[in-house]
């Protein structure tokens, strides 16, 4: 989750730059590409952690049961795309052949949304189910309660019956 976390703070900070203090696209990196430019020209910055979160997303499916596991799935899927995306542009910055006749490496997304947009919406679609996966992990409804007992879900183990 710090992962998660720490890469959203750089997007918001790239946004910040590009729209509120309306740096120019090329110069609105996040903190790190401030600091480290070259991860942000070869894309070892977002093809590393697209691949980080992919691995993460599978490690931990098999901890995920029910409703919990099919808005995780869904999260797992959607960074798939997100990683074969990050997989093309890394590709383009390494070899210097940009696809679709872009200036720059170009994803398939980034033919109808800007990068920066892009991106956004990208985390922002593999985020949500994976909150709402884990929300079900940890409070599951009770005809879903795991059998293993799982230390995290919030719901007590014995249900008390009610005095009739």
């Amino acid at each position: 989750m710090g992962i998660v976390l720490f890469h959203w703070v750089e997007h918001i900070v790239q946004a910040y730059q590009a729209f509120v203090l309306h740096w120019p696209r090329p110069m609105s990196m996040g903190l790190l590409g401030m600091y480290y430019p070259w991860l942000m020209k070869t894309e070892v910055l977002h093809y590393g952690f697209a691949l980080v979160m992919l691995i993460g997303l599978c490690v931990l499916r098999k901890g995920f049961s029910g409703r919990s596991r099919t808005w995780w799935m869904v999260a797992f899927w959607i960074q798939f795309w997100h990683h074969i995306e990050h997989g093309l542009l890394f590709y383009q910055a390494q070899t210097h052949h940009n696809f679709f006749g872009g200036s720059v490496p170009t994803s398939i997304g980034q033919i109808w949304i800007p990068r920066i947009e892009l991106h956004l919406i990208y985390n922002g679609l593999v985020f949500i189910p994976m909150l709402i996966g884990m929300y079900y992990h940890m409070y599951p409804p009770a005809n879903e309660m795991p059998s293993n007992a799982c230390s995290c879900a919030r719901h007590g183990r014995e249900v008390m019956p009610v005095a009739a």
